[in-house]
Parts: structure tokens; sequence; C-alpha cells
């Protein structure tokens, strides 16, 4: 299960999955584009192994790691609790 995390100001989407069996954390990042239909990249918490960057260009790819490591501790705490809307009580 994908849970969402943030939605930028640019429309691109965070989304993180629940902790998996190897106690890595899924985060996806989707960013709509008119010609290409989506940009997108897949990191892998806690290592942040990139995978599957499509359509990001390397400024893009920096700043999205970026907020996603300035971010990783809460993205960790809410993968094991059932996402944001969870740990938040909404």
């Amino acid at each position: 299960m994908m849970y969402p995390f943030l939605t930028l100001d640019d429309e691109t989407e965070i989304v993180h999955s629940e902790l998996l069996d190897n106690n890595e954390v899924k985060v996806y990042v989707e960013k709509p584009d008119a010609k290409d239909c989506f940009h997108h990249m897949t990191c892998y918490l806690p290592a942040y192994r990139l995978d599957e960057v499509v359509g990001f260009n390397e400024n893009e790819v920096d700043r999205y790691l970026s907020i996603i490591r300035s971010t990783a501790h809460l993205i960790m705490e809410f993968s094991r609790g059932g996402g944001f809307e969870y740990a938040a009580n909404f």
C-alpha cells in the first residue's frame, strides 16, 4: 500500500509505502508533464537507493532527494504506523 505524504507547489506528489519485509520504505515521486504525461522516480530508504528515474533532470532529482533526505525520519516513522493520516489521527 502507498500512503500520500507531500504535494509540492509544482504539483509533484510524494508517496511512500509501509515498512517492507526487508526494512526498506519505497518513496515514489511523480510529477505531471504536459508532453510526457508523468515524470517519476523511486527512492528506497534508508539507503536512498534510486530506481527508475524517468523524465527528471539532474537538478530535479537533487531537489527531490533533498526533500526526501530532510523528511526521511518522518517517512520512516509514518511507514510503521499507516501513513501520515493514521499518525496524525485524521
